[in-house]
């Protein structure tokens, strides 16, 4: 069925602030979305809600289950920490080429996206983390690299939270010497920073989604794809 330009529109409003509110972890793992609360809240008719839920679904963040509806996406911990692998990797190839081939231009939007933060700029800081890293990529050369970077900040960013206002000052301090290793052109310093920041949020995000949603994450029973008894804990 083709859209009209109306409801292409609608479509790419729907898809952008679902896409936004899971991506900023308003809407949680598992969390069903319901199409006809959503075509009443946008004022609209299904079609471009199933849409908008179909673009989502094709960057993996909403599961389609057949007589079910659709849900945001839940990642398992293997799954999580294996992201964070891609990222490691998507990461390093970035900085090693972007160190030889940054421009002074980029290295100065890198030092305007970077700003600090205080422990009320979640928002803020997930758009700058992402931008910043994506500009490294894009001083690499390589478009493709670009997306496909981008793509993993995406899917982590709603874990980021659980560990936002520990990470955060850090997180500053490693954005500053990445920036000097790449004034300097120095290739094994800017590595050492990226992998330094890259790892530690890693080991924090895990270990903090054990303890804060252990729970919601415990292996389900591949047949029934129902919890195990927790007797009521959560």
């Amino acid at each position: 069925m083709v859209l009209s330009k109306v409801e292409e529109t609608v479509k790419s409003k729907i898809y952008t602030e679902l896409r936004r509110s899971i991506i900023k972890g308003y809407l949680k793992p598992c969390e069903r979305l319901d199409i006809g609360k959503l075509a009443r809240h946008y004022e609209t008719s299904i079609t471009p809600i199933r849409d908008a839920l179909s673009l989502l679904s094709q960057e993996g963040l909403v599961t389609i289950k057949p007589r079910s509806g659709y849900f945001v996406c839940q990642i398992t911990v293997r799954q999580l920490s294996d992201l964070f692998e891609v990222r490691e990797i998507l990461e390093t190839a970035a900085i090693q080429r972007a160190v030889e081939r940054i421009t002074p231009e980029q290295i100065e939007q890198l030092a305007y996206d970077y700003s600090g933060y205080d422990d009320e700029s979640y928002d803020r800081y997930i758009d700058e983390n992402r931008r910043f890293h994506c500009l490294i990529a894009k001083a690499s050369g390589n478009e493709e690299l670009v997306q496909m970077l981008g793509r993993v900040h995406d899917l982590l960013a709603r874990f980021m939270f659980l560990v936002f206002r520990r990470t955060v000052k850090t997180q500053d301090k490693t954005h500053a010497c990445i920036i000097e290793a790449l004034r300097a052109r120095n290739a094994e310093a800017a590595l050492e920073a990226i992998l330094d920041e890259i790892r530690a949020t890693r080991d924090f995000v895990l270990a903090r989604v054990m303890e804060e949603q252990g729970a919601s994450w415990q292996i389900r029973d591949l047949e029934t794809g129902r919890r195990p008894d927790l007797g009521g804990l959560r």
